[in-house]
């Protein structure tokens, strides 16, 4: 079972991150408080509406744009094939589900990633009714960065 609030605040939490900027200067703009803020993006808590709608304009982002990427992370992983069914206990040792399997018993949860159009996904058990989605896209070996000059 997907979380729907977890994966909100992973898609809440890597816009911030990807502007570089904290906790608390988002939490101001949105003006709602940093705890709040970062329950919210731990997953802890679901925002309603308008506060979604807050954080999304002190990120400088629609609500549409925030709301259309967790859905089609939730489509995707509705769509692969074996991500949102549990890890078997004994896995035979060949399969790929091997190694998540050995990472669950080292870490006491099960864990499976798959990668599908340059997308990863992980989904990690932490009970019979909940798993963890954590869902990041894979840049393609043969693309370079780039270093972006401003001047002003």
């Amino acid at each position: 079972m997907v979380l729907l609030r977890r994966v909100i605040g992973d898609a809440l939490r890597a816009r911030r991150q990807g502007q570089h900027r904290t906790l608390r200067e988002v939490s101001s703009a949105a003006n709602v408080s940093l705890g709040y803020l970062s329950e919210i993006e731990r997953g802890q808590k679901e925002p309603s509406s308008e506060l979604l709608a807050a954080i999304c304009d002190a990120l400088g982002a629609r609500l549409s744009e925030l709301l259309r990427e967790v859905s089609d992370t939730v489509a995707l992983a509705e769509q692969l094939p074996g991500v949102l069914v549990p890890v078997q206990d004994e896995p035979a040792e060949s399969t790929p589900v091997a190694a998540a399997a050995s990472v669950a018993k080292a870490t006491g949860r099960a864990v499976r990633q798959v990668s599908v159009d340059g997308v990863a996904v992980s989904v990690r058990q932490d009970s019979p009714l909940k798993a963890t989605l954590r869902s990041t896209r894979v840049r393609p070996a043969d693309r370079t960065d780039r270093d972006v000059v401003c001047a002003a």
